[in-house]
């Protein structure tokens, strides 16, 4: 009980804890979206790209078609289902490494090259078809996502550094 001067009555406190809950008849491996919200999100290295903000749901199928993951100030971003292996109890596993906007760009000798810009995606498929990496203020360079060799912390190229900064 909380006492208020003022107006000279008690008022109870009322504390709700909202939770999920498994119902009656609930299949095992069926849980609600709401459990996997916060959940670090992890690829097969043990590379940590953020926690989970939202679940998306196909409106037709009603299964999951993606995750938005929060990665920090205003970085969110959306990861299809492809990316997705599997829940665990603490974390969202992933089956690939995704390509973010704003990671460090290497080329194959592992030579600072740049960071994502941005990507450009399939407008009807959403498939990553190219990236911008950016070298400076007011250098990028559009490159086919067949020119990345590997994804990780860092983007790594198919290239060297020279080679890259040949590109038109």
């Amino acid at each position: 009980m909380i006492g208020i001067s003022d107006i000279s009555y008690d008022k109870q406190i009322l504390l709700i804890v909202y939770m999920s809950v498994k119902l009656e008849g609930m299949p095992k491996n069926v849980a609600t979206a709401d459990t996997f919200t916060g959940k670090t999100v992890i690829d097969r290295e043990g590379i940590e790209y953020g926690k989970v903000k939202h679940i998306h749901i196909n409106q037709d199928t009603l299964a999951v078609s993606g995750v938005t993951i929060h990665q920090g100030f205003h970085k969110d971003y959306y990861l299809s289902e492809d990316y997705i292996d599997k829940f665990s109890e603490e974390s969202l596993l992933l089956s690939r490494p995704p390509v973010r906007s704003g990671i460090p760009v290497v080329d194959i000798n592992r030579h600072k090259i740049g960071k994502v810009k941005r990507l450009l995606r399939h407008p009807d498929t959403n498939e990553l078809e190219s990236i911008e990496v950016t070298n400076g203020m007011m250098h990028s360079k559009i490159l086919a996502k067949s020119e990345i060799w590997g994804i990780g912390e860092k983007i790594i190229l198919r290239m060297t550094k020279e080679e890259f900064k040949e590109i038109e």
